[in-house]
């Protein structure tokens, strides 16, 4: 292996996936849940009426939960590792050598060898503000400038939520009276958000769009024979 010297620039794709990979499977869950909704309704022979009535507190109840759930769990998330962050700033101020010696055997754990892990251990921990966040991202694995926010998370998965269901819903809003319209706009919307999926995989675009859309239809079929079975039952 030769090495030039030269600078080799390469970029990665975004394995995290940002914004767009809980938008992606927001959306794709209020798509999958109201379809299947709707559908299930539509089967029990309810009126195009019932079912938009259906559809729209499927889509504000579906939303609020997922935004409710967003919320809290990162809220606790972050307050928990705030707590164990307090932890590790108060036994660097407690016991500053140990905590140097602990960060050192980190480092030594990951092959770096034990007198360079030493220094290295030594100089990060002159700064205890720079101490305390390197003790953060190493022990604990997350970065203490860049916790996540729980009204970001909440506010995005409300807004995918909502317009993944709104999709199935569409065509009731404007006039629809049969589930077919539906059953066609939720496909491509299934298969056009499974097709996104394809950039956080290795998987083909038309693999990833198939499979959700194979799932979608399961998942909406399920519901519409449920629907038939207890709507002949009651009639």
């Amino acid at each position: 292996m030769t090495d030039d010297g030269a600078e080799i620039h390469h970029r990665h794709r975004d394995v995290t996936g940002g914004w767009l990979r809980p938008a992606v499977f927001g959306a794709m869950d209020g798509l999958v849940s109201n379809v299947a909704l709707i559908a299930g309704v539509a089967g029990g022979g309810a009126s195009a009426r019932t079912v938009t009535l259906a559809g729209l507190a499927g889509l504000v109840g579906g939303a609020f939960s997922m935004a409710t759930g967003e919320y809290t769990s990162v809220a606790a998330q972050s307050e928990l590792t705030r707590a164990e962050i307090a932890v590790e700033k108060a036994e660097i101020k407690a016991r500053p050598l140990a905590e140097m010696h602990e960060l050192a055997g980190l480092y030594r754990s990951r092959g770096v060898e034990s007198d360079l892990a030493e220094r290295v251990a030594e100089q990060l921990s002159r700064d205890p503000e720079q101490a305390w966040r390197i003790h953060a991202r190493e022990e604990l694995g997350v970065d203490p400038d860049d916790l996540p926010s729980p009204w970001t998370a909440a506010g995005s998965s409300f807004a995918a939520f909502t317009i993944g269901a709104l999709i199935p819903l569409l065509p009731y809003l404007v006039g629809a009276s049969s589930l077919l319209s539906t059953a066609l706009l939720a496909a491509l919307g299934l298969f056009g958000f499974g097709a996104l999926t394809a950039r956080f995989t290795r998987r083909g675009w038309a693999y990833s769009g198939l499979r959700q859309l194979l799932l979608g239809v399961a998942a909406a079929a399920v519901t519409y024979g449920v629907g038939s079975a207890v709507g002949a039952g009651l009639g």
